[in-house]
C-alpha cells in the first residue's frame, strides 16, 4: 500500500467534504491536512508569505506518494482555499526548485463533493491538468454527494472503488 495524503480543501471543516473525507480516510488509511484549519496567504511573485504553507508541501514532497485534493464545488469550479493551494505550488516552480521537483513521479487524485450529482464534466480539468504539468501520474477523480448528513450506501461503494484505486 503506498503513502498517501488527502488535502481538504473547504470553508467548512465538518460539511459535506468533510464527511465524505472522513470516510475516504477511513478505508485508505491516509493522513489528512484540513486547509481550513490552516493559514495559507495567496501567491506572492516576492515570496513574502510568512504561512503554513512551507511546512505543509514539504512535508508532502518528502513523506508522501499519493496526494488527493479534496473540494466542495463552489461556482461550478474548486473552492478558493483549494486553488490558493494549487497557486501556491508555484513558490517551489520559482524558488526551491529542488522541492517542486520532488513531484514529478508522485500521483494525484481528485475528489469533489456537492449536494447532488451535478459536476460539470470539465471540473476535473485543471487537476488532470496540473498533474501532468507537474509531472505527476492523474489516478483519476470521482464526484460525491452527501444528504442529510450521511453517505448513502451509493456513494460509500463509489468511495471505496476509488480508495481501492489510489492506495493499489
Amino acid at each position: 500500500m503506498k503513502k498517501g495524503i488527502i488535502i481538504q480543501g473547504s470553508s467548512r471543516s465538518n460539511g459535506d467534504t468533510g464527511i465524505v473525507v472522513s470516510y475516504l480516510k477511513e478505508m485508505t488509511g491516509f493522513e489528512m491536512v484540513d486547509l481550513n484549519q490552516r493559514e495559507i496567504n495567496y501567491f506572492d511573485y516576492d515570496f513574502n508569505n510568512n504561512d503554513d504553507f512551507e511546512i505543509i508541501f514539504k512535508n508532502i514532497v518528502r513523506n508522501y506518494q499519493t496526494i488527493v485534493l479534496a473540494t466542495p464545488v463552489y461556482w461550478y469550479t474548486m473552492s478558493g482555499i483549494m486553488k490558493v493551494f494549487l497557486d501556491r505550488i508555484s513558490d517551489y516552480l520559482y524558488k526551491e526548485k529542488d522541492f517542486g521537483r520532488m513531484l514529478r513521479g508522485k500521483e494525484m487524485a481528485m475528489i469533489s463533493c456537492s449536494n447532488d450529482d451535478d459536476r460539470v464534466m470539465e471540473f476535473p480539468l485543471p487537476f488532470s491538468r496540473s498533474a501532468e504539468y507537474l509531472g505527476m501520474q492523474y489516478l483519476g477523480d470521482i464526484h460525491t454527494w452527501v444528504r442529510d448528513k450521511e453517505l448513502s450506501q451509493e456513494m460509500k461503494e463509489k468511495i471505496n472503488a476509488f480508495a481501492l484505486k489510489i492506495k493499489n
